[in-house]
């Protein structure tokens, strides 16, 4: 058991010299198992003639981190000769997830771990996806509080697209911010917030970058109430938002709730996240029991539909906070992990 902890110890070790894991997103939502067929009681977008092929934000494939922290652990506990936890493990290390990027790391690393993505995911043919997550009064104090000054946060902006130029790569904005803006913590924040979002997708979008903005959950606020947000933020000149980030909402109930959103603010497209949503809402947005894995990720461009991609955002394994037995967040939570998957296909942790 010394010698797992130690080989353990070194991976994560290592994982936080390369890419420092990011604070955990805030309050949420649940979604569904495996994949299954999606149908849409939402409102019908208008028809659309065939999209061409540049209208594609995702291309053919996903990129999976190679240096991810599950990556990591998962081969840590295979050379420790723990194969049944490294196969749990494995089903995490196996599928492609968000790249997070934030105030944590200063300006020569930030460019340096965005290249290394995106060398890494040109080897793959696949598009990489990345999260900013620096707005100033992130999270309003909560669990993932930081992010930088409003001059600060359009600096790092700059910074981001011009690392990411030409990589026709998808930027996730600010997951939190704003669905979090009506709550009594962020009294105030609104005045500064949306203009730094309206400024952060011009910016990102001049780079040739596919931006989403946030569009919270279906258990959150009304899609009337999420529209208005939306606009206000810029979503005009982005391609869409994203919800369910960080959450656990069923797969059908976020279609459902987004294509009314997306009717509500020019048809907008939109991706899921469905990293931990595999048995829905459970009652707790942080760590909570009883949660597990969604379906794998997929993309689901069509011009039938405007769902773009099932996502994990989230990372399973990272922490929500310190609750339930977790560590801080956007740290490795192992029990955290193996439960998650133990919970899509069943059986038991054991010993």
């Amino acid at each position: 058991m010394r010698t797992l902890i130690a080989v353990l110890g070194a991976a994560l070790a290592a994982a936080a010299l390369l890419t420092p894991l990011p604070p955990g997103a805030a309050p949420g939502a649940a979604p569904a198992p495996a994949a299954t067929a999606i149908s849409s009681s939402s409102p019908a977008a208008p028809a659309s003639p065939t999209s061409p092929a540049s209208d594609s934000a995702f291309g053919s494939r996903l990129y999976v981190d190679p240096t991810s922290d599950a990556r990591l652990v998962a081969d840590a506990l295979a050379a420790a000769g723990d194969a049944r936890r490294a196969a749990l493990i494995e089903q995490i290390a196996s599928q492609p997830t968000a790249v997070w990027l934030g105030d944590w790391y200063g300006p020569a690393l930030l460019s340096s771990v965005i290249q290394r993505h995106l060398r890494a995911a040109a080897a793959q043919g696949a598009t990489s996806v990345f999260v900013t997550y620096a707005i100033p009064d992130r999270d309003c104090g909560g669990y993932s509080a930081g992010g930088f000054t409003p001059d600060q946060y359009l600096d790092w902006n700059r910074r981001v697209a011009a690392a990411l130029a030409g990589s026709r790569a998808v930027v996730l904005i600010e997951p939190d911010s704003l669905a979090m803006l009506p709550s009594a913590k962020c009294a105030g924040v609104a005045d500064t917030r949306l203009p730094l979002l309206r400024s952060a997708v011009g910016i990102l979008a001049a780079a040739g970058l596919s931006t989403y903005l946030d569009g919270g959950n279906a258990r959150w606020l009304s899609p009337d109430v999420q529209a208005t947000y939306l606009k206000a933020a810029g979503v005009a000149d982005a391609r869409g938002f994203f919800t369910n980030v960080s959450n656990f909402d069923a797969t059908q109930a976020e279609r459902d709730y987004a294509g009314k959103v997306s009717s509500r603010v020019g048809w907008k497209h939109f991706v899921i996240d469905v990293s931990r949503n595999g048995n829905g809402w459970t009652g707790d947005w942080c760590n909570p029991p009883g949660a597990a894995l969604g379906q794998n990720p997929q993309i689901t461009e069509s011009p039938a539909v405007k769902l773009d991609a099932l996502l994990w955002v989230k990372h399973p394994g990272a922490s929500d906070g310190p609750c339930y037995g977790g560590p801080a967040a956007g740290r490795w939570f192992e029990s955290g992990a193996e439960a998650l998957v133990v919970g899509r296909t069943g059986g038991s942790l054991g010993m």
